[in-house]
């Protein structure tokens, strides 16, 4: 090779790596390398010594671009920080025995993920599963002698025609596979195996698991051990249409000796999370009794073992109700629920009498800036829980019973303590449309001047029955770090702000959640530090939806990015995953019985509209949003002569943000878009 040949091939190596370094990449400035160093807390659980904490300590892996999952532990005075079950694999799940001497989880060490269980006194571990599929839901017997758990259990596949003459050793194309069933495929993972979740019951010294529930109906997600140890409350939906009826479960009492089932509720809605009092008389469970309407709010109900004196103990809450728990003495219930773009924790008595201990739960949204966070209860009434700084991914903290907050972990420090980084500020609007109070946060860049202008983001959230909050997000902070004000917000049809407001969208969306967004733009812009000919909308899955909505109804906008949309309502219908759900819940007919309510809340109506600059992104895999609506879209506005790109991410479900590089993948070439239209004197 000549001297100048070696100059060039040095000049297109240097210039392929400079690409790939972003031009904000300052040491000062939040950087797409930074995205594998983050780490956050998850799944607090106290130990039985009652001074200790067990959490999940999740970090991303730069080498096999996932999620790693260590078990640590800290004093709940911030003391010992220390690691019990770290290394490459993954373990989680951690589950105690009643009596504290034995610890369940998962591992993955050995290959297939598998039950663990670690005797606490010698701190000697034992695998207690060689099972084939993955297990979940692990649960002690009340004597400590088995572990309850469900698993997907697979059945043979179905065939209705098979040629009954290949030559032996002959390569032929695979069978085709036969479906009759209605949901057939799952984000995340894909086409359907035919099969089911069953729930098993395992020897804690180890064992053969034995299958308990049987039939073509799914049984998991929380179980409980009745007080004699001879069954399992459950929930489950045993409705022979339970694919169309998708809400109808109900909570049962399963016998671990033959199987049979006592059904212990039976209204319209969902009854689940079943979870036993310290004196064993009476089981706690969310539900709702389902009024049509597409959001509606779980509430928490106690009622006796046997299914009878069934009360509601927050009716007056107006959130929805998750993650329950029993306060040790048996007196109340704690419970978290989102208000106002916040996760609490509240706590309620069993007369009904409900109150706050923490609004501060979050940081474990990686991606966008969703609403978040775990906790759990200590004897004496502290709350343990996964905190929101709105600057850093999820630490644990602790808040006593006078409310002091007492930080247990710093796992980010090393990331971000050396990194300018502005937190979400809180920015209140009154509609234009209808006077109604909104919420909307302001990320600001880093040595952010108010006598300069700066470009927009406008990012939208998804759902679009979810919230927005505070949150450390790490698309939102890329943003700012590029040189960009981030605007984001609770439209209409929101969570967290009672469900009268999520509802007023109900069977019209998009609609006025249009006009909610463009309030909080001109509100932005009314600071004086907004460029009006630069700015810039986004979002992702619902946000999707109206970004192309925006799109079709304003040019004020320089360039948009449509992540994972539905663009036309009537395709959806058959191709996602859930379209028994949105042709009961979202619309009140077919498209084939009234096709006009379909097309009049499609984008694709609104293409011939459309002159943004728009590029269309999805995951190559997704079966929420299918990849055929991206590319419907696409076409759309190649035909109408739009500026366009269409993005694929390879080997990604809905939920981008699950691989790190992915997440790279997708904010790099968002801003990489918006680079490429926004004015050069912007910069």
């Amino acid at each position: 090779m000549t001297l100048d040949n070696l100059k060039k091939t040095f000049s297109v190596i240097a210039l392929a790596l400079l690409c790939y370094l972003p031009a904000y990449a300052a040491e000062d400035k939040l950087s797409y390398k930074d995205v594998f160093a983050i780490e956050y807390a998850a799944n607090p659980v106290m130990m039985p010594d009652g001074k200790t904490v067990l959490y999940e300590r999740r970090s991303m892996d730069m080498m096999t671009d996932s999620m790693r999952i260590n078990l640590w532990t800290v004093n709940l005075d911030g003391t010992d920080h220390l690691p019990l079950l770290s290394g490459k694999a993954s373990h989680r799940a951690a589950s105690f025995s009643q009596n504290g001497k034995k610890m369940a989880y998962l591992s993955s060490k050995e290959g297939k993920t598998q039950i663990y269980v670690r005797h606490m006194e010698s701190g000697k571990t034992a695998r207690v599963t060689d099972v084939q599929m993955g297990p979940s839901g692990l649960s002690f017997s009340p004597d400590g002698k088995w572990i309850a758990f469900s698993m997907f259990t697979p059945t043979a596949s179905k065939k209705l025609f098979s040629i009954p003459f290949r030559p032996k050793g002959a390569e032929w194309a695979k069978e085709a596979t036969y479906i009759d069933s209605t949901l057939f495929q799952r984000d995340g993972s894909g086409m359907r195996r035919p099969g089911n979740m069953q729930i098993y019951i395992v020897p804690a010294d180890g064992g053969t698991p034995r299958q308990i529930t049987k039939g073509a109906f799914d049984h998991g997600g929380r179980m409980a051990w009745s007080p004699e140890g001879d069954s399992l409350f459950i929930s489950a939906n045993r409705r022979p249409d339970n694919d169309m009826d998708i809400f109808n479960s109900d909570i049962y009492r399963l016998s671990i000796i033959d199987g049979s089932l006592t059904q212990l509720t039976s209204t319209s809605g969902p009854e689940g999370s079943p979870t036993l009092s310290p004196d064993g008389t009476m089981i706690a469970f969310t539900g709702f009794i389902d009024n049509g309407k597409s959001n509606q709010n779980s509430t928490l109900y106690v009622m006796s073992v046997d299914g009878s004196d069934v009360r509601e103990l927050t009716p007056e809450v107006d959130r929805a109700i998750g993650d329950i728990q029993w306060a040790a003495n048996g007196a109340g219930l704690y419970f978290s629920y989102d208000t106002y773009g916040k996760k609490n924790v509240g706590y309620v008595t069993l007369q009904g009498v409900s109150s706050v201990k923490t609004d501060a739960l979050g940081g474990q949204s990686i991606g966008r800036p969703y609403t978040s966070g775990q906790y759990d209860a200590t004897d004496d009434g502290r709350i343990i829980f996964t905190q929101s700084t709105g600057d850093r991914p999820a630490d644990l903290a602790i808040v006593d019973r006078l409310g002091r907050v007492t930080q247990l972990t710093d796992l980010n420090s090393d990331v971000f303590a050396h990194k300018k980084i502005n937190k979400p500020e809180i920015m209140p609007i009154t509609s234009s449309h209808d006077g109604r109070d909104l919420l909307a946060w302001i990320v600001k860049p880093a040595n952010f001047d108010p006598s300069k202008k700066y470009p927009l983001i406008l990012e939208i959230h998804g759902g679009p029955h979810t919230a927005y909050g505070p949150e450390f997000s790490t698309e939102v902070q890329l943003f700012a770090a590029a040189g960009y004000v981030v605007v984001y917000g609770n439209p209409r049809g929101s969570t967290s702000m009672g469900s009268e407001f999520a509802n007023l969208i109900d069977k019209n969306y998009p609609s006025e959640d249009y006009n909610d967004l463009m309030d909080m733009v001109d509100n932005v812009v009314a600071k004086g530090y907004v460029d009006e000919a630069n700015m810039f909308v986004t979002g992702g899955s619902g946000g999707g939806v109206l970004t192309a909505w925006i799109i079709g109804k304003t040019d004020r906008f320089k360039a948009a990015v449509v992540a994972k949309p539905v663009i036309n309502w009537i395709s959806m219908v058959g191709t996602s995953d859930i379209y028994t759900f949105m042709t009961r819940y979202w619309f009140t007919k077919t498209p084939w019985e009234d096709v006009d309510q379909y097309w009049r809340r499609s984008p694709l109506s609104l293409v011939g509209n459309v002159k943004t600059p728009t590029m269309v992104l999805t995951g190559e895999l997704d079966v929420r949003t299918p990849m055929s609506e991206s590319e419907q879209y696409y076409g759309a506005l190649r035909i109408q002569g739009v500026e366009s790109a269409l993005v694929r991410i390879q080997g990604a479900y809905h939920g981008i943000a699950r691989r790190p590089s992915n997440l790279v993948r997708k904010v790099g070439n968002i801003i990489a878009w918006f680079d490429k239209y926004k004015d050069k004197e912007a910069e």
